[in-house]
Order: structure tokens, then C-alpha cells, then sequence
């Protein structure tokens, strides 16, 4: 980021990054301490690449509530609502003033034959 980003511009840094930040990310963050999206090296790698100056949208608007964006297909993971937030919009100081909502569709994931991941949005302020 220090090399390809100018902090005077705005930017948004998002995707399914595969990183769950924090344990409010993760249903049973004690049983997934070792799993590659939860792991203390991934989480380090994300603060530490997030500490260039971006916001975590969900993280702002909403400090403790538990958020999903990801559901496996195996145990029923979405009907039990044990999923992991590893789907990230980020922004960086310049824009994040304009932040005024974000959220998940949810329900998509619960469609037919649909992706294990459920679409995230943001709206700015103009």
C-alpha cells in the first residue's frame, strides 16, 4: 500500500480476502484457531496491512455485532448460522467519512445452487 497508494486519495480495498480479523468474525473462534482463515498469522498479516490507515466498514458501523458473509456447505452451516465474515469492503481515511450503511444480503445465500458467500454492500454519502 505505501508503495502503490497515495493516503491523500481515496481508496476502497475490498473482496473475499479469507482473513476473519476478530473472534465476533468467526462462529466458535475457539475451534477454529488453526484453520488458515482464522489463523494468528493470517489476522496479523490483515491488521497489518489494514493499519496503512483503512477502515473495517462492518467493524465501524457495527463494533460488536456478529456479521457473517461465508457459510461452508458441510453441517448445515448456514441454517445453524455458523459462518465466518472473510468478505471485507475497507477504506481508507479519505473516503470513510462518507460511510453510511453496509450490510449482507443474507438471504442470497440461502438460494438454490448458490455460492457459499452471501453479497456485502456499502453506501457512501455523496
Amino acid at each position: 500500500f505505501k508503495e502503490q497508494l497515495d493516503p491523500a486519495r481515496p481508496a476502497i480495498w475490498l473482496g473475499d480476502l479469507n482473513v476473519a480479523p476478530e473472534p465476533v468474525d468467526v462462529y466458535h473462534p475457539d475451534r477454529r484457531v488453526n484453520d488458515p482463515d482464522f489463523h494468528s498469522d493470517a489476522r496479523e498479516a490483515y491488521r497489518h496491512a489494514a493499519g496503512w490507515g483503512f477502515t473495517d466498514v462492518f467493524r465501524q458501523l457495527y463494533p460488536d455485532r456478529k456479521i457473517y458473509t461465508f457459510w461452508d456447505y458441510f453441517r448445515n452451516a448456514f441454517g445453524r448460522n455458523a459462518g465466518l465474515r472473510i468478505d471485507h469492503f475497507l477504506l481508507s481515511p479519505t473516503i470513510s467519512y462518507r460511510l453510511t450503511a453496509a450490510g449482507v444480503d443474507r438471504q442470497v445465500r440461502g438460494w438454490e445452487k448458490t455460492s457459499d458467500h452471501a453479497p456485502v454492500w456499502i453506501e457512501l454519502a455523496g
